[in-house]
C-alpha cells in the first residue's frame, strides 16, 4: 500500500473519530475495508501526530478521540470550513479586547490549508458581506476568564465598578451567569453588600479579584430575563408600556431584546417594556413598528407621539406641495 493511499486512510480513520463518541476496532476496519491491525497501526500514526485516541478493551471498548495538552490539525468538512470562516470573519469584530486580532490570525491560518474552491467561496462570501454593527463596548478577555471561572466555581468576587456618574465604588458580589447581546456583556450576580440581585456591565469593571468564599446557588432570577429587564428599563429616563397589536412572538421578531421586553397581554395583544432617554426618541420607534397600539404609560409619550405625528404632516404637506407655489 503506498504513502498517498496511507495518508488518505488515516485522514477518513480521523474524520470517523470526530463524527461520534466511540467506535470499536471492527465497526473501523468495516468502515475503511482494512484489518482490525491495520487499525491499530493508524490509530498509533494518529497519536505520533498528537491526537490523543484512547483505547479501552473489553466488551463495549474501544477507541475514542480525546482532549490532548497541544492542539492538532483540525479535520473540517465543507460545510464546517465555511462555517468556521464565516464566523471567524464576524468574530473579527467582537467585542472582547484581542479577540478581533485572534480571530484575523485563525482566519488566515484557515485560509492557507483550506482547498482552493473552498477558498473562494468563503472569500466570496466575505467580498459579497458588510458588517453592520454599532459602537462596541471593548471587555478584557482575563475579566471575561475570571468571572466565568468564579460562575463556574461559586465563589464571590471583588471588582471596581464605575457608575454611569463615573464615580467608582468596591463591589462584592456572587456571580452567576454572564450574559451578552452582542455589543454588550453582562454579569447577573448577588450584590452582597446590597443583598439584591443586580447587573453588572463587564465594561465598567476593573481590579477584578477573586475570593476564598465559596457561596450555594439557592433560588435567583433568570439571568436572561433578569438583564433584559434590566438593560431595558433600569438604566433609562423614562420606562414605556405600549399595547400592541400582535402576538408576543411577531412582536418579538420585530424588536431586538436588548431594545424592549414583550409580555403577553390577552385577545390578540402584547406589552412592550422599552426605556429611552428621550420620549421623542421612543415615540419615533413606535411610528416604525407599523402595528396598531395603546400608550399606558408615561402619559407624556402620548404628547411626544401627537408632536411627531404633527411634524411629519407638516413635512408630507410640504413635499406634496410645488415649489414654484410656494415662492411670494
Amino acid at each position: 500500500m503506498n504513502q498517498e493511499s496511507t495518508t488518505e486512510r488515516v485522514l477518513r480513520l480521523l474524520s470517523l473519530l470526530q463524527r461520534r463518541p466511540t467506535w470499536t476496532s471492527a465497526e473501523l476496519a468495516d468502515e475503511l475495508g482494512v484489518t482490525t491491525r491495520c487499525i491499530r497501526r493508524d490509530v498509533e500514526r494518529l497519536r505520533i501526530l498528537g491526537y490523543p485516541v484512547h483505547a479501552t478493551a473489553g466488551v463495549g471498548g474501544g477507541y475514542q478521540l480525546g482532549a490532548g495538552t497541544r492542539l492538532p490539525p483540525l479535520l473540517l468538512d465543507d460545510q464546517e470550513a465555511i462555517a468556521t470562516a464565516v464566523s471567524l470573519r464576524l468574530a473579527s469584530a467582537g467585542t472582547v479586547a484581542g479577540a478581533s486580532e485572534a480571530a484575523l490570525r485563525a482566519l488566515t491560518k484557515l485560509d492557507q490549508v483550506m482547498p482552493p474552491r473552498l477558498r473562494s467561496e468563503v472569500r466570496a462570501v466575505h467580498g459579497a458581506t458588510d458588517t453592520l454593527l454599532g459602537p462596541g463596548y471593548e471587555v478584557d478577555p482575563e475579566l471575561l476568564a475570571g468571572l466565568a471561572r468564579s460562575c463556574r466555581d461559586t465563589v464571590r468576587v471583588r471588582f471596581r465598578y464605575a457608575g454611569r456618574s463615573g464615580d467608582e465604588q468596591l463591589r462584592t458580589v456572587e456571580p452567576i451567569r454572564m450574559v451578552t447581546t452582542g455589543r454588550r456583556w453582562y454579569l447577573m450576580a448577588r450584590d452582597v453588600d446590597r443583598d439584591d440581585w443586580r447587573t453588572f456591565r463587564l465594561d465598567r469593571m476593573r481590579e477584578l479579584i477573586t475570593t476564598s468564599w465559596r457561596f450555594r446557588i439557592g433560588d435567583h432570577p433568570d439571568p436572561v430575563e433578569y438583564v433584559q429587564r434590566s438593560v431595558t428599563a433600569s438604566p433609562y429616563r423614562h420606562l414605556a408600556r405600549v399595547r400592541l397589536h400582535t402576538d408576543p412572538e411577531h412582536a418579538r421578531s420585530l424588536i431586538p431584546p436588548q431594545v424592549g421586553r414583550i409580555e403577553d397581554d390577552h385577545d390578540g395583544w402584547c406589552v412592550l417594556l422599552a426605556g429611552g432617554d428621550s420620549l421623542d426618541w421612543i415615540a419615533v420607534h413606535l411610528a416604525m413598528l407599523d402595528l396598531e397600539l395603546e400608550i399606558l404609560e408615561p402619559v407624556e409619550l402620548r404628547d411626544a407621539t401627537a408632536k411627531l405625528a404633527r411634524r411629519l404632516a407638516a413635512i408630507a404637506d410640504s413635499a406634496a406641495t410645488p415649489r414654484e407655489s410656494r415662492q411670494p
